[in-house]
């Protein structure tokens, strides 16, 4: 294969990969299915044999063509210096990144890399899975996703280059500034990260019994609490600053919240504890400080961006109960989509101790009774709501 690609593609091969993780592999599968020649370099010889035996690319060997671009896929602590060493070693090409740190790499490529700096563009792919390593990765790991490109001190052409690869496997090119990007992935990823870590760690010495309770609702704030501690302590350790002022925040506001709803956890032998529930028996603040982080809650999560990107939008949520047999929930979507309804978003939560689900059809409001008389004459038991 030489380094042509498909028609539709911008990106030309070589292309270097240096790192045989998820999002370096993941890129590499996306990049060889199209066409471009693709070179894997790795630390690791279990991880470059088995991008390489998963069609990712060829294992890069003395006597290979230079490289037009090269993307290191190291963790953020190394990032910066196989950034360096990649740009000394290859003059020719253009040098990314896709470390989910950026300022702290950035400044040391300036520090050290010289004249080639030029040719250095930080990038972060905003993509991943709760699973690490090259047995992850998906050539659409990419496709609808934003991929952040930071050109400060870049030369033109090398910043649309790394554009047009990030649009080349699907994503969606968005430009900021390294201060700017550390800031935002601390509150939109890495303190999330943190404080689901946090919540699934009092879970460690809960009885069974009480685990035997949880539901849908703990799934999904412990789900990314699955994630790769040593890849997520150098993310967090790099960017330190963003991230502590954050976790500061919080502190304040759970100081604030416990300031308020302590006075309300009354002694079970106490008088009060008992006594008829009415306002005077409250304490002072406890309702309030609740009220309080729970609105500022709600109006954060309704700014959080729709489908595709757009406005945010209310969904009417339909509940169906589910037969955890084969076939049953692409019956179900057959039957919405007889129904003439598109499902905008999904879930299921399975029912402790039964052989069955709570799929949760979120659909338009306008969409929804119809669709509930429309399951309910096949014959599907809807759940009121």
């Amino acid at each position: 294969m030489n380094g042509s690609a498909s028609p539709a593609f911008s990106t030309r091969g070589p292309v270097l990969v240096v790192g045989a993780g998820l999002l370096g592999t993941s890129l590499a599968l996306a990049l060889t299915a199209a066409g471009v020649q693709v070179q894997l370099s790795d630390t690791s010889p279990m991880s470059l044999a088995l991008a390489r035996d998963m069609g990712a690319g060829r294992v890069r060997a003395g006597g290979d063509a230079e490289p037009r671009m090269v993307v290191v896929a190291t963790p953020p602590d190394v990032a910066a210096s196989v950034v360096v060493r990649e740009l000394d070693a290859h003059p020719g090409a253009v040098v990314t990144d896709v470390a989910s740190v950026k300022d702290r790499v950035a400044a040391e490529v300036r520090a050290h890399g010289g004249e080639g700096a030029r040719r250095y563009v930080g990038s972060h792919p905003m993509a991943g899975r709760e699973r690490s390593g090259a047995a992850a990765a998906d050539s659409d790991l990419f496709a609808g996703r934003p991929w952040v490109v930071v050109g400060e001190g870049a030369d033109p052409e090398a910043v649309l280059r790394v554009r047009n690869l990030a649009v080349d496997v699907g994503a969606t090119p968005v430009t900021m500034g390294a201060t700017e990007h550390d800031a935002a992935v601390a509150a939109v990823s890495h303190v999330p990260q943190l404080l689901s870590s946090l919540l699934a760690a009092r879970l460690e010495d809960l009885p069974e019994s009480a685990l035997a309770l949880a539901g849908q609702g703990l799934r999904d704030t412990t789900r990314i609490a699955a994630s790769d501690p040593r890849l997520w302590s150098a993310i967090v350790v790099g960017n330190a600053g963003p991230v502590v002022g954050l976790l500061r925040a919080v502190r304040a506001d759970l100081d604030r919240l416990i300031e308020g709803v302590g006075p309300a956890a009354l002694p079970p032998d106490s008088l009060e504890y008992a006594a008829p529930g009415c306002a005077e028996t409250i304490a002072p603040g406890a309702v309030g400080a609740v009220t309080d982080i729970m609105s500022r809650g709600n109006t954060g999560r309704a700014r959080i961006p729709g489908k595709h990107g757009g406005a945010p939008r209310r969904y009417a949520v339909v509940q169906v109960f589910v037969p955890d047999s084969a076939g049953e929930l692409g019956r179900l979507f057959s039957d919405v989509g007889a129904a003439g309804v598109n499902i905008e978003d999904f879930s299921l939560e399975h029912s402790a101790g039964q052989s069955a689900g709570l799929a949760m059809l979120s659909v338009l409001p306008a969409a929804a009774q119809g669709l509930q008389e429309a399951l309910d004459a096949k014959g599907w038991r809807v759940v009121a709501g």
